[in-house]
């Protein structure tokens, strides 16, 4: 069967309408009023093999924050949606991604405890030029809120890296091809891969 989560989501701040299918092929249909967020999602959907369709509008006119938020929270939900009960998958991906100067680690454990750690200690983020530039602080808050409404734990260490465009490109590469590995179906499997029998 296949694996797809389909997302709506309305609130007075935001409106999404999102289908993920993790059994794809990497194509992607994304808008959300965020270009920056646009491309990340593209080169997330791409790596992941993911089919990825998002239509995304919100209070743009005030900043960024709510979108993006909601954005997150959607497509963790649309993952726990596809993967169903979890039987038969791996659980566990990571992935090492370099791009130009960056490289940036990503490990995920599809546990459903929700948890999140950014290591960015050797990283200074750029500061916004403007309220709907996209920034540090949004990157980690997307991310954040994938990771719980997904019910991740999800690791993410940025272990070197100087241009912020360059540094985030490499996160959802590697959050692709992690989450690639982790939502696979391993035919050694038996049932929900933990000693509890729940995920």
């Amino acid at each position: 069967m296949a694996r797809i989560g389909r997302i709506e989501r309305e609130t007075k701040e935001t409106k999404i309408a999102l289908v993920l299918n993790i059994d794809g092929e990497g194509k992607s249909e994304i808008s959300t009023g965020i270009p920056f967020l646009d491309h990340m999602l593209t080169l997330f959907s791409k790596h992941g093999l993911f089919d990825l369709e998002l239509k995304a509008g919100g209070d743009l006119d005030v900043d960024i924050h709510h979108t993006n938020e909601d954005i997150g929270l959607c497509l963790g939900d649309a993952l726990s949606e596809a993967l169903n009960n979890k039987e038969g998958i791996k659980r566990f991906g990571s992935s090492f991604v370099p791009m130009d100067e960056a490289l940036t680690r990503v490990a995920v454990d599809i546990s459903g405890r929700a948890s999140f750690y950014l290591d960015s200690e050797k990283i200074e983020f750029p500061a916004p030029l403007e309220k709907d530039k996209y920034d540090g602080p949004n990157l980690k808050h997307f991310l954040q809120s994938f990771a719980q409404r997904g019910g991740l734990n999800l690791h993410i260490s940025i272990l070197k890296g100087e241009d912020f465009h360059h540094i985030s490109e490499s996160i959802f590469k590697g959050l692709g091809k992690a989450l690639d590995e982790a939502t696979r179906i391993d035919p050694r499997t038996k049932g929900i891969p933990s000693t509890k029998g729940t995920l």
